[in-house]
């Protein structure tokens, strides 16, 4: 099946799902102009999981060429199922494919949603998998694209829930953007240092604390959301 099937079929399918009341009240959520059907998550995920039938036994390079296809159209829907696939094929990337992702997050990813989709899972694991692709990553923080910035930031969220392998990178890349003017970019790593915190929580709020009158309030509310009252009001007071 070429990749101009599968992104009809996948179209035909999201078209089913559309909700024009949700469409509306979407487009709050973004200060950016967004493309978009109107179709809630639970039913972009539903879509995904479903007609992942369509390319679950492609060959490597066809794989992808669907899933950039998909990126390519510039839809929130059709982003969300491209990263979803790529997610469930996680087995197959290795440090080769890192190249080919980290053009797609500088061609398409235009706002949080896409960025996080993609970002703390596919390139997240790859980063994970290859901790020489760090060096690689930390160029990001020198771009002039705000989701660029944010994608360096949120790939190092991965593995969630867990403790994180390179807390000493976080902690540069935080630095890194600490005075970043981008709401968007400090909630990023602000997201990131939150993260970080469920196993370092000590180490980071170190960091805060040696950092907090140049940080942007908004990285810094984000920052210590799962820290105890006490830390809390000592990094705020």
């Amino acid at each position: 099946m070429n990749k101009k099937t599968i992104l009809f079929q996948v179209k035909q399918e999201l078209k089913k799902h559309v909700d024009k009341e949700y469409a509306i009240g979407e487009k709050n959520f973004f200060k950016e102009k967004i493309k978009s059907y109107g179709v809630r998550a639970a039913d972009k995920r539903k879509v995904a999981r479903e007609q992942y039938k369509l390319v679950k036994n492609l060959d490597k390079k066809d794989f992808l060429a669907a899933c950039e296809a998909l990126y390519k159209t510039g839809y929130m829907e059709e982003s969300t199922i491209a990263a979803d696939w790529a997610w469930r094929k996680k087995e197959w990337w290795d440090k080769k494919d890192f190249k080919l992702f980290e053009q797609w997050v500088k061609k398409y990813i235009d706002n949080w949603a896409k960025c996080d989709d993609f970002c703390t899972h596919t390139v997240g694991f790859v980063v994970f998998s290859y901790p020489e692709l760090i060096k690689e990553i930390l160029k990001w923080t020198r771009s002039k694209n705000r989701w660029v910035k944010r994608a360096v930031a949120v790939c190092l969220i991965y593995p969630f829930g867990k403790k994180k392998p390179h807390l000493k990178t976080i902690f540069k890349v935080a630095k890194i953007l600490l005075t970043d003017e981008d709401d968007m970019v400090q909630k990023g790593y602000g997201w990131m240092l939150k993260e970080a915190s469920n196993h370092n929580q000590r180490e980071v709020f170190k960091f805060v604390m040696q950092n907090k009158s140049k940080m942007p309030r908004t990285a810094l509310r984000y920052a210590i959301e799962k820290m105890p009252k006490n830390l809390k009001q000592q990094v705020m007071s």
